[in-house]
């Protein structure tokens, strides 16, 4: 019970721009972000803020705590509605996220049933390598063909 108390408490709202388009595809942006992420880690401290996330396909999501830090969550299995809900919700326990316990909930989606989704591993991401990396791929100029 102490779990979805917190959860209820800790659910973030954050707009569409949040997730602003890249250019990639969820499979390109999954894996720039695995490429930029460090060894699993088995929780990271969380006060009860997220500055912002970006669904990343239907298995994995990035969460931000501070500008500066961000991690890549990967699922157990699929996270219905995850890639279009509006807001998520994580829980957690004395202030930390755990890898194998915790969980991530879309809240909003087009379900009508919320279901946790178990996150399987946690990695640190090196932030300003993913924006690099998410600024020369807007700035690459879209082939066409034929004309």
């Amino acid at each position: 019970m102490k779990a979805f108390t917190a959860l209820a408490s800790l659910l973030l709202a954050v707009s569409a721009s949040a997730c602003a388009s890249t250019g990639m595809s969820d499979s390109d942006k999954l894996a720039t972000y695995r490429a930029h992420a460090g060894e699993p880690v088995t929780s990271f401290r969380y006060f009860g803020s997220i500055n912002g996330w970006t669904p990343l396909g239907d298995e994995a999501v990035a969460v931000w705590t501070r500008p500066s830090e961000a991690w890549l969550l990967e699922l157990t299995g699929p996270c219905p509605d995850i890639e279009y809900a509006p807001m998520i919700g994580v829980t957690s326990q004395s202030n930390r996220v755990s890898a194998k316990f915790d969980k991530v909930i879309a809240q909003g989606g087009g379900a009508t049933m919320q279901f946790p989704c178990r996150i399987e591993t946690i990695r640190p991401l090196d932030v300003k390598a993913i924006k690099q990396a998410e600024k020369t791929a807007r700035d690459q100029p879209v082939e066409s063909s034929g004309t």
